[in-house]
């Protein structure tokens, strides 16, 4: 259980910087809804990578 707390923490944090590098890269260069769709598709992205490495890290730890 306590491994479950850490990967949702650390994945937390790192949709955090996912989300705030896009702005950082595409901020005032594209209009705000462009930005704000192009930081909903990269945080999507990276949080279904990373479920997938969750979950194989729980099934793969447990057998």
């Amino acid at each position: 259980m306590k491994e479950i707390l850490i990967y949702v923490v650390s994945c937390s944090a790192s949709l955090v910087v996912f989300g705030y590098s896009v702005h950082m890269f595409v901020g005032g260069l594209v209009s705000e809804q462009l930005e704000t769709i192009l930081i909903a598709a990269v945080v999507i992205i990276a949080a279904a990578v990373e479920t997938y490495f969750i979950r194989e890290a729980i099934l793969n730890r447990r057998t």
